[in-house]
């Protein structure tokens, strides 16, 4: 399994409500399980490997939470849980740029939950002053997309 898959899982479900993921592909199995927290919390992660290998235990330490810069303007936020995308496609021109006029309405990004892409649209007139969130990131429900002023 990809390492920024992996990393996207960890992260997933760290922030979220699940306490257990399991993941079976072609190549093995992976199995994210959430401690209770302690001191800091960190989930704990089980790669099973094909039957020809041992299984090898990884576990990661959730970062710092940074002081968030206060925001001004209007704050377009994620409807859902899922991967945030600038661009239609791979290697396609972003649907928006910073200082790029929108009107309410206007596609903006995409937010792909369960395979199924998502177009997230303006819901307010004006121009993007900043990008929240870079292109892949994994995103909860509510997290700030898009400052419009």
């Amino acid at each position: 399994m990809d390492l920024r898959k992996l990393k996207t899982l960890i992260d997933l479900v760290s922030e979220s409500n699940v306490s257990e993921l399991e993941i079976t592909e072609a190549e093995g199995k992976v199995r994210i399980v959430k401690s209770a927290p302690v001191a800091a919390p960190a989930p704990a992660v089980t790669v099973l490997a094909p039957a020809t290998q041992a299984a090898a235990p990884a576990a990661t330490a959730a970062p710092a939470p940074a002081a968030e810069p206060e925001i001004k303007g209007h704050i377009v936020k994620s409807p859902m849980v899922g991967t945030f995308y600038r661009a239609p496609s791979p290697g396609a021109k972003p649907f928006v740029e910073v200082g790029q006029q929108v009107k309410e309405g206007d596609p903006i990004c995409i937010v792909e939950a369960m395979k199924i892409l998502n177009e997230i649209e303006a819901d307010k007139s004006g121009v993007i002053t900043q990008i929240l969130v870079e292109n892949g990131q994994a995103v909860e429900y509510g997290q700030p997309l898009f400052v419009i002023e």
